[in-house]
């Protein structure tokens, strides 16, 4: 998608997805088959349910219809939310995955897979994991050096009621 055609949907989307509550994370426009695919991608702090993100895609159907933003030619739309394992790459994401355990890439190239338990403006706060039966440690990471990082999937973590309980 051209940078123009990118700037033209952010600008006319934006204050569709800021009314119902939400963030726009990402506009990809693509082709499948002989049409095009335009998907939406949208999140906020409290994460978005499918009600939200039906809803939103018939305001921004009704938005598309009266402009020519997308062209003469079909396209198939899509408003979705950010996967579980999304890259994280601004200070929202980093807070809405606090708690969350977070794979870094460290501008020196090195790989550190921590808790984030707290986020400031600088960085972040983390939990390393214990290796062979040794405590957590704490880490403080920058966001200048960090290249790039994603929420890590954990299918066999308790609940903290569960441990409660």
């Amino acid at each position: 998608m051209s940078t123009t055609q990118s700037d033209r949907l952010r600008a006319l989307l934006e204050p569709l997805v800021s009314a119902e509550g939400l963030d726009l994370e990402d506009i990809e426009v693509s082709r499948a088959g002989r049409r095009r695919q335009l998907r939406i991608v949208v999140d906020s702090d409290e994460g978005v349910e499918l009600d939200a993100c039906a809803e939103l895609s018939r305001a921004v159907s009704e938005k598309l219809d009266e402009t020519d933003a997308m062209g003469e030619g079909e396209y198939v739309l899509e408003v979705s939310s950010p996967g579980a394992d999304r890259p994280l790459s601004e200070r929202r994401h980093y807070v809405r995955a606090t708690g969350r355990l977070a794979k870094l890439t460290l501008n020196d190239a090195t790989e550190l897979v921590a808790r984030i338990l707290a986020v400031d403006d600088e960085g972040l706060d983390l939990e390393v994991p214990g290796v062979k039966g040794r405590k957590p440690t704490a880490r403080r990471v920058a966001f200048a050096d960090i290249a790039k990082a994603r929420v890590e999937i954990e299918f066999n973590r308790k609940d903290k009621k569960e441990e409660e309980a």
